[in-house]
């Protein structure tokens, strides 16, 4: 049986991949080592709420995907990932800055819709 570290690395290498980042890339983008990202992809490392949060806007997708492991998280992953090539490191701190704002809108209508019902 898999850890909670393992599937959210398995997650974190499915969205990466899909979405045809390096592992430098991602781990510039969210402010760690490049080794300390692979630790976490690999599940030899926790990865910490803030650095999960900050994958998560990067990708455009909640926190909570990434500790699935059923196949509803492969639908997710694919429904936010978006494939790139030749982006700068500043580029992808605006994608992540943008997806944060649409989570959040996201997250908003459900609230409303809620409230609505």
């Amino acid at each position: 049986m898999k850890n909670a570290n393992q599937i959210i690395g398995e997650n974190l290498k499915k969205i990466r991949e899909l979405s045809g980042f390096t592992q430098e890339q991602v781990a510039v983008s969210i402010g760690v080592e490049r080794s300390a990202y692979s630790n976490y992809e690999g599940g030899t490392r926790e990865a910490p709420y803030n650095i999960l949060e900050n994958i998560s806007n990067l990708f455009g997708c909640d926190p909570f995907l990434f500790f699935e492991d059923n196949a509803q998280v492969n639908n997710e992953i694919l429904a936010t990932a978006f494939r790139i090539s030749d982006i700068e490191e500043s580029d992808l701190k605006e994608i992540a800055n943008f997806k944060d704002i649409v989570k959040s809108y996201l997250k908003m209508e459900r609230i409303a819709q809620n409230e609505a019902q």
